[in-house]
């Protein structure tokens, strides 16, 4: 039991009232008996027994009778009660065995001295605690405001940094695409270049060959009248050929490989030799002195008759028609896609 009352020493502790009085009793070893264990209690001869609470309820009585005036002037101290085994020694008995367990040294020394020692720097050390305590809570607050601080900081320089390398890959990217489609331009204008030095190439040798197996009809001329002339010589108004003047009798040829289809005299025309080519284009040889072939098939640039001036002329001269269908075209164009240069 705890008391703010501090006990007086020399204070005779007195027993409990019986019927109205205070009694005196003073233990004896005859009177009591140590009790060896956990719970003990004295029994003192003649049958009158004594519990700790009894004893307990007269120490109180007798400090509170003492110092009742002075306990609210005095700090609250701890009070440390005797157990039932130091009571003989403190009533003047002797100690108790030395196997029986007593309460804490302090609490026994200060129930046989009659004084509780105090507590003078136990509200500093709980302060000091408590301070401690709370710098410690501020410093790890503090730490942990350092280390979100911390963490936030690096979250933001680890997105800076995936945005940078986002950026990056992505101009890397568009300029990948952007050499990409330069490349695939330029390669298709050399594609195209080549493409159309490749057909101009390849149409120079058709030219070539065609010029090869294609002839002008004769030599030595003068080019008089064009195709699509107007005049009243013309029965259709118009010129339907191309004129070649020359002296009567130079050799006339076939411009191509064919067939002779048709040779002899076609008035206006005088005489005239139609060569069929094998695409079926006629070639009309008209005003003819003479003729060396008047059928069958023969090859380009085989003499086929002669410059002359017959039919309706003004002078000696090699009319040429190119007809197919039936429709009249004009010769020099014609002649100058077989690579003839007229």
């Amino acid at each position: 039991m705890a008391s703010n009352l501090p006990a007086r020493e020399g204070t005779e502790i007195q027993e409990p009232p019986t019927a109205g009085a205070w009694g005196e009793w003073n233990p004896t070893e005859d009177s009591v008996r140590p009790v060896r264990g956990k719970h003990r209690v004295a029994k003192p001869r003649g049958g009158l027994a004594r519990s700790s609470t009894v004893l307990g309820v007269g120490v109180i009585a007798a400090v509170g009778a003492g110092g009742i005036a002075t306990a609210q002037d005095r700090p609250q101290v701890a009070i440390s009660m005797p157990s039932l085994s130091d009571m003989p020694a403190l009533l003047g008995g002797d100690a108790p065995d030395d196997n029986v367990q007593h309460a804490d040294g302090a609490g026994a020394a200060a129930a046989r001295t009659g004084i509780i020692p105090r507590q003078a720097d136990g509200a500093a050390d709980a302060g000091e605690v408590l301070r401690n305590r709370i710098l410690q809570q501020a410093e790890s607050q503090q730490d942990a405001a350092e280390a979100t601080a911390r963490a936030e900081a690096e979250r933001a320089a680890h997105e800076a940094a995936a945005q940078e390398a986002k950026d990056k890959l992505e101009a890397a990217r568009k300029a990948a695409e952007d050499a990409a489609a330069k490349a695939e331009e330029k390669a298709a204008q050399e594609a195209k270049a080549a493409q159309e030095a490749a057909e101009a190439k390849a149409e120079k040798e058709r030219l070539a060959k065609q010029a090869g197996s294609w002839y002008l009809p004769t030599s030595a001329y003068t080019l008089t009248s064009h195709y699509g002339a107007s005049g009243s010589m013309w029965s259709s108004g118009h010129h339907t050929g191309l004129d070649f003047a020359a002296p009567t009798g130079t050799p006339v040829k076939a411009v191509g490989a064919g067939k002779i289809t048709s040779a002899g005299w076609s008035g206006a025309y005088g005489y005239r030799i139609v060569l069929e080519l094998e695409d079926g284009t006629e070639i009309w040889y008209c005003h003819l002195s003479s003729m060396a072939v008047t059928s069958g098939p023969v090859a380009a640039g085989e003499t086929i008759g002669r410059v002359g001036a017959t039919g309706n002329v003004t002078g000696a001269h090699l009319h040429l028609e190119v007809r197919k269908g039936g429709s009249t075209m004009d010769p020099l164009a014609w002649l100058n896609s077989k690579g003839l240069n007229v």
